[in-house]
């Protein structure tokens, strides 16, 4: 018995399909599962957060950023470094 080839794609296709519906159906019930037990030690209690009277250290120097962050690019994308303009620096 010869079967289709539109019969083997649309078995294929729906063994896949069925496949993936399982794996979600099972990865919800195991997450279901695993988030009520509670862990062997109970955590601690996050500490107060405490505030530093000396602020955190900035960039040291901003030109020296500025030229570093451009060699980076121009060695990236493969051009010359006076072909990169910067126009703005934002801490992430």
């Amino acid at each position: 018995m010869e079967y289709s080839s539109l019969f083997v794609c649309l078995m294929g296709m729906g063994t896949v399909f069925f496949g993936l519906v399982c794996l979600i159906v099972l990865t919800t019930i195991m997450g279901k599962i695993f988030s009520g037990t509670p862990s062997a030690a109970p955590s601690p209690a996050p500490a107060p957060a405490v505030k530093s009277a000396v602020p955190t250290a900035s960039e040291p120097n901003r030109q020296e950023l500025v030229a570093a962050v451009s060699a980076a690019l121009a060695e990236e994308l493969g051009t010359d470094i006076t072909g990169i303009r910067i126009l703005s620096l934002k801490k992430l």
